[in-house]
């Protein structure tokens, strides 16, 4: 049977088109700074590796983003920001390294360009799973995403999960890629009557027409999206079932295997911001909350 379809940020797998390429044309100014940098030499076999020290040598680090609001973008100005761009200048300047420099890819080619010298860290937001830390290795995660719906205003239907949009028929909607397809297959939905539009605008658009009742998709991008809208809410955020259990996905840094030294001083720094606050601080311009916030382990995530 054919893996569940994933969002790209949750993907199983590593490949795939991205979702993320309404912002290719100004990922691209970011690219070709990028292109004139030379590679960082291949790691060190010693133990832990050495490439904070080479960072900390060279004075910058170049960060793996794929063109995504809010997680990892250049943005109209020409500027690398977003959740976790913003959130490495502050850690890697704690570790040493004053700058950081982006390598704007497309989603699928994160890993394969980490593992190949293209950059040196992923920061793009990414989904921890098991496949996924069979190939790479991930901070803790600096955030945690439960899913909500986009219904109409006063949420007609009730509906409140997935086992609700069974239950009562809803007509309902999801993103291309989206993990929420799995999610509504898995509680007894038909995959072949679900809407699939490109993104959670879309969703929106077709919720206040009345093409559908219901669109599923994260529950940041859900509220951020229904800010403007007179005819639509967002409803609570709630866990989905996966395997007959409630799900929570985190969000972290990738690192290529060898370099478990970078990627525990990068997890001392992240733990420090999270005990004092700083890193809500740091995320909140991007529409994370407090319970966006987690204690989740780069272990659990990878299911061991």
């Amino acid at each position: 049977m054919a893996p569940p379809l994933q969002p790209l940020r949750r993907i199983q797998g590593t490949s795939g088109p991205s979702r993320r390429s309404l912002l290719a044309g100004v990922a691209a100014l970011g690219a070709l700074g990028a292109a004139g940098c030379s590679r960082v030499p291949t790691a060190s076999t010693t133990d832990g590796g050495d490439l904070l020290d080479r960072l900390k040598a060279a004075g910058v680090v170049r960060l793996g983003i794929a063109g995504e609001i809010p997680f990892g973008y250049i943005d109209t100005d020409g500027e690398l920001t977003g959740e976790a761009p913003e959130l490495a200048k502050v850690i890697f300047k704690r570790l040493g390294v004053e700058r950081v420099q982006p390598v704007p890819t497309e989603f699928g080619s994160l890993i394969p360009g980490l593992n190949s010298q293209q950059f040196d860290v992923v920061a793009a937001g990414m989904y921890v799973n098991a496949e996924r830390c069979e190939q790479v290795i991930f901070s803790d995660p600096d955030y945690q995403m439960l899913d909500s719906f986009i219904v109409r205003k006063g949420n007609p239907l009730g509906l409140r999960n997935y086992q609700d949009v069974v239950e009562k028929k809803a007509k309902f909607a999801t993103g291309t890629g989206y993990a929420e397809i799995a999610y509504a297959v898995e509680a007894g939905y038909k995959e072949s009557d679900i809407l699939i539009v490109p993104d959670q605008v879309a969703g929106l658009n077709a919720v206040e027409a009345g093409r559908v009742d219901v669109f599923a998709g994260t529950a940041l991008t859900t509220r951020e999206v229904v800010k403007k809208s007179s005819k639509a809410e967002v409803t609570e955020a709630f866990k989905p079932i996966v395997d007959g259990e409630p799900h929570v996905d985190g969000g972290a840094f990738a690192f290529r295997p060898t370099e478990t030294k970078l990627r525990d001083a990068f997890n001392a720094e992240l733990a420090k911001l999270k005990e004092s606050g700083e890193l809500l601080r740091i995320l909140r311009p991007f529409g994370f909350t407090e319970d966006e916030m987690t204690d989740l382990t780069a272990k659990e995530l990878c299911g061991g």
